[in-house]
């Protein structure tokens, strides 16, 4: 073990996290800005922090799970960096751009921390039961301290190299997962459009060679029509497209399909839905190019 470990952001997926260290054995300290996401934590055994640099004071390793970059920074340099002892490891869950990625980690290193980007493949039960998998891309010394928590994890631990790696793969991955959940949803909504039932369609795709575990767990939510509690918001989908789209921009790549599906994306935000599951996308209306419904 690395010692006492700080897990900072209990959304979902920080929420699962930490539980299933504390039910490896782990000492857990957590912090999250909305105390009361904690308390089932709490009760489990872990430690309140009243803030993130008294989370990390004291851990040998510190768990991010954050929305975006500005949290990112805000915690990091805001409260975090100068609490950490030197040779802290901070693995970084949270999805962000490989030139943000390459830039904390360097201005990290400065203060002595060693950051991990860490790729995660998984839902919030799958980070419970420690059966994510992880894409690891960061100094390999850091990696190989981080190695038995990650292992508690996920199901799955790759080093992949440096620092901006992970990052790129993770928005990879995420720019497929938007194009096949705004898929799914125009297709639910045409055949809908077409007089034919949305579970009868959504049944058909998932007993046949469309299948996979991605589209199933996305269909549950389109054919429930409940997407709360979300697995993976709206927004934080769209800001992923974004930043795909941003980084695409800067090798000079075009990503049309990408900029569609975040336009759809952007179109749920608009109607409310931006803390709902991303599979609300189901929901926003497709209207033709001059309707005006």
């Amino acid at each position: 073990m690395t010692g006492p470990v700080a897990v900072i952001g209990l959304g979902g997926m920080g929420q699962g996290m930490a539980g299933a260290l504390l039910a490896a054995g782990y000492d857990v300290t957590v912090f999250n800005r909305t105390r009361d996401r904690a308390t089932p934590l709490e009760k489990a055994g872990a430690v309140v922090a009243s803030t993130a640099g008294e989370a990390g004071a004291a851990a040998g390793l510190v768990l991010l799970s954050l929305a975006d970059e500005p949290a990112v920074e805000e915690v990091v340099f805001g409260d975090l960096v100068g609490r950490l002892r030197p040779g802290t490891v901070l693995v970084d869950t949270t999805t962000v751009s490989p030139s943000f990625a390459r830039s904390i980690a360097t201005r990290l290193a400065a203060s002595g921390v060693h950051r991990l980007e860490a790729c995660v493949m998984g839902n919030p039960g799958m980070a419970a039961a420690g059966q994510l998998r992880f894409f690891v891309s960061g100094e390999r010394p850091a990696h190989d301290v981080a190695q038995g928590v990650l292992s508690v994890l996920g199901q799955e631990v790759r080093y992949l190299g440096a620092a901006g790696r992970a990052s790129a793969l993770k928005l990879a991955l995420n720019l497929l997962l938007g194009i096949q959940t705004a898929g799914l949803a125009e297709a639910a909504v045409f055949a809908e459009a077409a007089g034919l039932d949305r579970e009868l369609m959504l049944d058909v795709v998932l007993n046949s060679g469309w299948r996979s575990p991605v589209l199933g767990f996305r269909a549950e939510f389109m054919r429930r029509r409940e997407y709360r509690p979300a697995a993976f918001r709206t927004s934080l989908m769209h800001k992923d497209l974004d930043l795909a789209l941003e980084q695409a921009a800067a090798h000079q790549l075009a990503l049309p399909l990408c900029r569609e599906a975040a336009g759809r994306f952007a179109a749920a935000i608009t109607a409310g839905r931006a803390d709902e599951d991303a599979a609300a996308v189901a929901e926003v209306p497709y209207a033709a190019e001059g309707d005006a419904r």
